[in-house]
């Protein structure tokens, strides 16, 4: 029995080895940061195809894009907080502008980077990468689908951001759950709202889910793992269902996946009533990164609160309210 994949740092990893089994043109970069993204199995097992180019993201970014120039498959991995933070611009022009064929991975990602503290938990990433013409960009929800994510990565043509976490999230989809760029995965059905999530929030969507079902209340989880191309297909169905949404992610609030939702409902003749849970507007701060969740309003409870004050607030559905006392 093959052993479980812990979190999506470790996902992506596995999948970067089983991707350069299958493709040769594959090559990996690093900014010293080697075992912490999940990049050392690669180095080892490939090393005439790995470069360590220390403590210098700019530079990884440059030399990513000169590999794809010459024909290879770049992987570039850092920490987020460094990349792309700290070579957006190199990024911006000599990978998006040139639609070249790198692949950024951006590991230890949110408020789950939990003790390294503020400086280390790039809250501002995605916002970052989706504001780029060209640029992929995907959130896997846990080790498993991270690992596919990977290999959906070396397949595509053109520019991909890979956020990963170091939080362990638990299994939540399996080797058979589907995953194709830019297709969200409906884990668990339901008609009274759906919570649209990305990354290590999937998990905490799908504890608040069961727990509403036990309220009365009917709460699909749809995993949006690509924030950009964004899934509007699986948000119109999301709408005929119930046009109550609630979004989660382990990022600011400006920016990111409830941006890219609220930019697509706002669009919509339909109605709806979205509400967006992320970090608003502040930085972290050093703790265990499960309690930092809690902390900053992303709690289980604080998704079923919101969920329950959503409904009560629209008088969505009458016999859920009925049961929650609400009504």
């Amino acid at each position: 029995m093959t052993e479980k994949i812990k979190t999506t740092r470790d996902g992506f990893g596995r999948g970067l080895v089983e991707a350069a089994q299958k493709n040769q043109l594959i090559v990996g970069l690093n900014a010293d940061l080697t075992d912490s993204t999940r990049m050392s199995a690669f180095a080892q097992q490939f090393p005439d195809r790995f470069v360590q180019v220390g403590v210098a993201e700019q530079n990884l970014a440059g030399v990513a894009a000169g590999f794809a120039l010459a024909g290879k498959i770049p992987f570039a991995a850092s920490y987020a907080c460094f990349q792309p933070a700290n070579c957006w611009g190199v990024i911006r022009t000599s990978i998006a502008y040139s639609n070249l064929n790198v692949k950024l991975v951006g590991g230890h990602a949110g408020l789950a980077t939990g003790e390294d503290g503020a400086t280390h938990q790039s809250l501002e990433d995605i916002a970052l990468m989706r504001v780029l013409p060209n640029m992929t960009v995907i959130v896997p929800a846990d080790g498993e689908e991270a690992r596919k994510a990977t290999l959906a990565a070396a397949t595509h043509q053109g520019p991909v951001y890979l956020r990963t976490s170091k939080l362990e999230t638990g299994v939540l989809t399996t080797p058979e759950t589907p995953f194709d760029i830019g297709r969200a995965v409906l884990l668990r059905p339901g008609h009274t709202l759906t919570l649209v999530a990305c990354g290590v929030m999937v998990a905490r969507a799908l504890q608040a889910s069961a727990r509403l079902e036990e309220l009365g209340m009917s709460a699909a989880v749809l995993n949006m793992h690509t924030i950009k191309p964004l899934d509007i297909r699986a948000l119109a169905m999301a709408l005929e269902r119930s046009p109550y949404l609630i979004t989660l992610e382990d990022h600011q609030a400006a920016g990111g996946l409830g941006s890219a939702v609220a930019e697509y409902l706002s669009q919509q003749r339909k109605e709806f009533r979205l509400k967006i849970m992320a970090v608003k507007d502040t930085f972290g701060q050093s703790g265990q990164g499960n309690q930092l969740l809690d902390y900053y309003g992303l709690g289980v409870e604080q998704i079923i609160h919101t969920s329950q004050r959503v409904c009560a607030f629209n008088n969505c559905r009458s016999d859920s309210l009925n049961m929650l006392g609400l009504k």
